[in-house]
Parts: structure tokens; C-alpha cells; sequence
């Protein structure tokens, strides 16, 4: 069963409601006001089943939404998961402001099929209705609507005149409707949450995209809490699973009707991030005034609206019927992709000016290279975004669960597209990470210039110790592994334990250098906590004050001595276990004191002092008062 989205948009009392009562028989104003004032004030629902020539059932959920200026928000709430419109025009009154308004929506929102009603047929003569449908169709012309490739029908809902028409019309233009994709993740924006006796919060909304079964575990944005999806409504009737596409109902266990609310978004949970901030590319209308930069506009995305300051890339207005890069920054986070569609309305008065598309929902601050960037994003293919998000986080790389919260595709699409020629020639796969191969070189000239740097102030020295080295590259373990590999097999570096050295420049030494270098490590080893004074273990090597000197500097860079004091240096073995120690005795107690450690430890007051302020130093331990609180 195909299922098609279709919203109504128009002017107010140009029989909108009507219309899809006389279509479905199902009244689409629910509210008690709306029906004591006539007119339609929040989005509404319906739906109806009609035969395809193939034999196939089409499902055709409808949302109403309200023609009053007072109202577009709400109109806007309704109208982002359409994917036709029927554009409601009444006969006697032909175009009006919230008709153009409406239309001007459509089109930002980049909806590229639909159908105009001319409504109220039944109250104008042949000639009257002549000249509407003549203004609609310069009205409409060289639009998605332009009525060499569109319908305009008029109808009677009061007499049933023309329904016949629009049914098949609609057959027509929704078979064109290509079908959402239910293999995509879901995201499900709420657009009404209300409570069902014996079931509890029951949230509803068109599913953009994906699949939703029951039981399944999604996640509401902003609010980032997990819920369980109880039960499942599809059109009004009890389903398993509801696919994209669908006016979808859910119960979701876990949150109150208190705690939900329009705007929000629910998705897989663990999958997506909430944001604040978002570069896209805008449009305004060539109705509206120049947009300066900074300004705050009011931004409309699915059910989502908040205020927005617009920050422009590198000028200081957009003029009408323009298009530009710019940054969104949101007053409230949201659950936004690239290739959602935005609409802005001015922050006062409250109309619409423009619209236009996310292209990063997680963008980088002072990101050199910004705009070439977003061009690759909005006209690039998948694989070319991807290899561009790659290269933009140099040589840290992104974990693949990273690049699917920023694309919104699947793990399985992202992995069939790094498997291709191209991406395979520019992209490395080290571990979970991916990182663009120009970046990798950088990272490798850049250890190089690194221990070459170092060795030239320290020439006494063998060479870098590692994880110094990796401090200064500030590249992940696994990235920086992989690059110094490639470095030692290629033979631009030397690795001697955990000292890194360029070829030839290690440092070798002598047999009675290296014996008395054993025995440092030895007595400082066997020393656990209570370890002797320097002085007192070199004192009685065989090698002069220099090299033991150079011995003990050897061993503080390799990080098998740690020093933590002017006098008191430590076997790093005998700290990592006192970090284990530690850890164990949050669990009796979260507090410790001198006395405390001193019997935990078994060392005096010499030693005590010194270790905690290392632990404080070091995280391990906080101070408070005369106590340390363990972390």
C-alpha cells in the first residue's frame, strides 16, 4: 500500500476543511473553538483509500492546516512532511494574502507536486469562474503548479461537483510521488501530543522517514530521553509497524504528556545529536526587505520553531530573490539534518521572508575553508560529502557512528560509499576511525618536524618518548600509531622502546651506561612507594655525575620514572597501582585523609604529602578541607 502526504494550503474560509470533509467524510476541525468560530485554527487530519490503475491501494493522509495570517505558525507545523498540496482557492474571491503566502511556503519548502481546487464552484456563474481559473493560471505560471504540467479543478463540496475529477486527479499526481525511503533511520516530528484513557501519552506526526515497529527504543529531541514505543496507530487503525510516509500515532512508554511537546523529534536513540547551530543555504522571497547580517528571524522547521540570529558568510545583506550561505543560531536546540527544509518568517512583523535547506547540522567554529565546504554539501554526490566531512577533521579523523549522526544515512550506506574507488583512494580506515590520506601525510611530516625539533635542542638526548611526541602531534592514539608505523617501516624514524629518534641519531649505550641504567629502573622498582633519594641511588654507579645525569633524564622522558617532587621520584608501575588502590577504596569510602592514606599505603608522612598532591595534580583526588575526595 503506497502511502502519500497531502496538505492543504489557502487563504481562510476558501473551504479548506470542507473540502477534505466532503473528500473523506472525515472533519478535520477537532477543537471546540473551531467549530463555534468556523473557521479551522490548528492542523487537522484525515485520510482516505483510493484504487491505483495497477491494482495497488493508495493511502492518502491529509493534513488541514489553518488559512488565518494569525495562524500560518501553525499551518507551518503541519505543512513541512507534505509531499503534494492542494492549493485552496475559492472561486468568488480568487487570490488572496494568505494564498500567496501559503504558495511562497510550498516552494521553500521545496514541495514539487500538487494540485489547485478552485472551491465554492457552486456560487459563481460559467464567466466568474472563467476569470478565477485565467488568475490562477497566470498566478501560477512557470511554477511547480504551472497548469501545463498541473490540474486545476473546480469543485463543489457542498454539491459533490468535480470530486470525481479530484480523486483522480490525486491518483495521478500521488502514482508520481516517488516512495519515501523506509530503509533510512526514522525521525518522527511531533506535531500533537494528548493522553488516551488506558493508554496513556499518545504523540502523532507524519514519519519523514524510515521505519517505526513496536517496542522499538527512540530517543526524544531535545529533551535526549529514551522512550518505548507501546503501541502503534497508522490513519486511526492499530498497526506493528508504521513506514515513511504515514500519519503515524505512537504510545510511547516512558514520558508524560507534561514532558512532550510539539517541536520535538523522535529517533533512534543513541544515534543522532541535539544542535544549536546550523550552516545552510537561504533564500529570500523577492517580496521581503534585504536580511542584514546578525539579524533574529523566526525559524520554522517541520513542527519545530524557534528564534534564530542569521550570521552571514563574508557579506552584510541579503537582498530580495537572493540566495546565500549563512549560519543559523538557534535559541533552542533541535534534531536537524542536512537536506531538512527551513522556513524564516521576519521577527516583527511576523511574516514570511525566505526559507531554504540545512547542509550542516555540526558545524566546526573557525573552520578554515567554510564556504568551498558547503558547496560540496549542497551540489556534491555522497561520496564527495563524505570524503569532504572526512578531510575537514583532519588528521583526528571521525568514528563512523559520528559520520552517521552527521549525514543521517545509515551505517551500511556510509560503508558501501567508503568502499568505492574513490573514497577508497583518498580515505584510510584505521580501526573505527576514518581519516582523509592528505591528512594522514600532514600528520606524518609533522612527526617528523617534531622529533627533528627535538633533538636538536636536546642532542644529549636518545630521542622523543612516544606519548610526548603524540601530545604534540594532538592526534588520537590509534591515527598516530598507524602514522608512526608507516614512518618506522618507511625508515624515516627510529623507534627504540618508547623512544622515537630520526635514523642514526638514537642515542647507544655503553656497557657499563646501560648497567647502571638497569639499576636505577631495579631500585626504583623494588622500592614500591617508599623509594630512596636520587643522590643516594646514583651515588653508586660506575658512570660519571653527566651520563648519570643523562641516564636519569632518559628514564623521566620514557615515562618509566615519574617524578613529583624536587626530591621524591617514582617507578611509574608503583603509581598505576596506586591509582587501582585508590579506585578500590572509593567504593569503602569515598573520603581519605593523611591518616588514612598513610595506613593504606604503609608510607610515612614524607611520602603521604607529596603522593596526595600528585593525586590532586592528577585527578585522582580532590581536596577538601583536611580530607581528599576520590573521583
Amino acid at each position: 500500500m503506497k502511502s502519500v502526504i497531502v496538505g492543504t494550503a489557502g487563504h481562510i474560509d476558501h473551504g479548506k476543511t470542507a473540502l477534505l470533509k466532503a473528500l473523506t467524510g472525515i472533519d478535520a476541525d477537532r477543537l471546540e473553538e473551531e467549530k463555534r468560530r468556523g473557521i479551522t485554527i490548528d492542523i487537522g487530519f484525515a485520510h482516505l483509500e483510493l484504487a491505483l490503475p495497477d491494482g495497488e491501494t493508495l493511502r492518502l493522509g491529509f493534513v488541514d492546516v489553518p488559512g488565518h495570517e494569525r495562524f500560518v505558525r501553525n499551518m507551518l507545523a503541519g505543512v513541512g512532511g507534505i509531499d503534494l498540496v492542494l492549493l485552496v482557492i475559492a472561486a468568488g474571491e480568487s487570490i488572496k494574502p494568505q494564498t500567496r503566502e501559503h504558495f511562497d511556503i510550498c516552494r521553500l519548502l521545496w514541495v514539487r507536486r500538487g494540485i489547485a481546487v478552485l472551491t465554492k464552484s457552486d456560487l459563481v456563474d460559467r464567466e466568474t469562474l472563467d476569470v478565477t481559473r485565467l488568475e490562477v493560471e497566470e498566478f501560477l505560471r512557470n511554477s511547480f503548479l504551472d497548469a501545463t504540467h498541473s490540474s486545476i479543478i473546480a469543485v463543489s463540496s457542498l454539491t459533490g461537483a468535480g470530486l470525481d475529477d479530484l480523486k483522480q486527479a490525486l491518483v495521478r499526481v500521488a502514482g508520481e510521488v516517488p516512495a519515501r525511503d523506509s530503509s533510512a533511520l526514522a525521525r518522527l516530528p511531533i506535531d500533537r501530543v494528548f493522553t488516551m484513557k488506558g493508554f496513556g501519552a499518545v504523540v502523532t506526526g507524519t514519519l519523514v522517514s524510515g521505519m517505526i515497529r513496536k517496542e522499538d527504543e527512540l530517543e526524544v529531541f531535545p529533551a535526549r530521553r529514551r522512550v518505548r514505543v507501546r503501541g502503534i496507530q497508522v490513519h486511526g487503525e492499530a498497526a506493528e509497524q508504521a513506514v515513511a510516509g504515514q500519519r503515524t500515532a505512537l504510545n510511547p512508554a516512558g514520558m508524560t504528556t507534561q514532558e512532550l511537546a510539539r517541536g520535538m523529534v523522535l529517533a533512534p536513540h543513541s544515534t543522532f545529536h541535539s544542535t544549536s547551530c546550523v550552516d545552510v543555504s537561504l533564500t529570500l522571497l523577492h517580496s521581503a526587505k534585504a536580511l542584514k547580517d546578525r539579524a533574529r528571524v523566526h525559524l520554522h522547521a517541520y513542527t519545530f520553531e524557534t528564534i534564530a540570529t542569521v550570521v552571514l558568510f563574508d557579506q552584510k545583506q541579503v537582498v530580495p530573490g537572493e540566495t546565500a550561505l549563512a549560519q543559523l543560531r538557534l535559541a533552542e536546540p533541535t534534531l536537524l539534518l542536512p537536506g531538512d527544509r527551513f522556513i524564516m518568517r521576519q521577527f516583527s512583523p511576523v511574516v514570511t521572508i525566505g526559507g531554504g535547506v540545512v547542509l550542516d547540522a555540526s558545524p566546526i567554529p573557525r573552520m578554515p575553508g567554510r564556504e568551498a565546504f558547503l558547496e560540496t554539501l549542497a551540489d556534491g554526490d555522497a561520496q564527495s560529502i563524505l570524503r569532504a566531512r572526512i578531510a575537514r577533521r583532519g588528521h583526528g579523523g571521525i568514528a563512523l557512528a559520528e559520520l552517521v549522526a552527521e549525514t543521517g544515512w545509515p551505517r551500511q550506506m556510509i560503508e558501501k560509499h567508503l568502499a568505492a574507488r574513490a573514497c577508497q583512494a583518498e580515505v584510510r580506515r584505521i580501526g573505527d576511525l576514518v581519516v582523509h590520506a592528505h591528512a594522514l601525510d600532514r600528520l606524518k611530516l609533522l612527526v617528523i618536524s617534531t622529533v627533528a625539533s627535538f633533538q636538536k635542542k636536546n642532542p644529549l638526548v636518545a630521542g622523543i618518548g612516544k606519548e610526548e611526541l603524540r601530545d604534540q602531534a594532538q592526534a588520537p592514539s590509534e591515527v598516530f600509531a598507524a602514522a608512526l608505523e608507516t614512518l618506522v617501516r618507511e625508515k624515516k624514524l627510529e623507534a627504540g622502546g618508547e623512544v622515537i629518534h630520526l635514523p642514526g641519531r638514537g642515542v647507544v649505550m655503553k656497557e657499563e651506561e646501560a648497567e647502571s641504567r638497569e639499576i636505577i629502573e631495579q631500585a626504583f622498582a623494588s622500592a614500591g612507594l617508599k623509594v630512596p633519594a636520587v643522590k643516594d641511588v646514583l651515588a653508586g654507579l660506575k658512570v660519571d655525575k653527566a651520563r648519570t645525569q643523562k641516564i636519569v633524564t632518559l628514564l623521566l622522558r620514557d615515562k618509566v620514572l615519574v617524578k613529583i617532587s624536587e626530591d621524591l621520584v617514582f617507578n611509574r608501575d608503583a603509581l598505576l597501582d596506586l591509582r587501582k588502590r585508590m579506585s578500590s577504596e572509593k567504593a569503602k569510602s569515598p573520603k581519605i585523609d593523611v591518616a588514612r592514606f598513610k595506613d593504606l599505603t604503609g608510607v610515612s608522612r614524607k611520602y603521604a604529602i607529596p603522593l596526595l598532591e600528585y593525586l590532586d595534580r592528577e585527578r585522582v583526588t580532590r581536596r577538601v578541607g583536611d580530607q581528599r575526595l576520590i573521583l
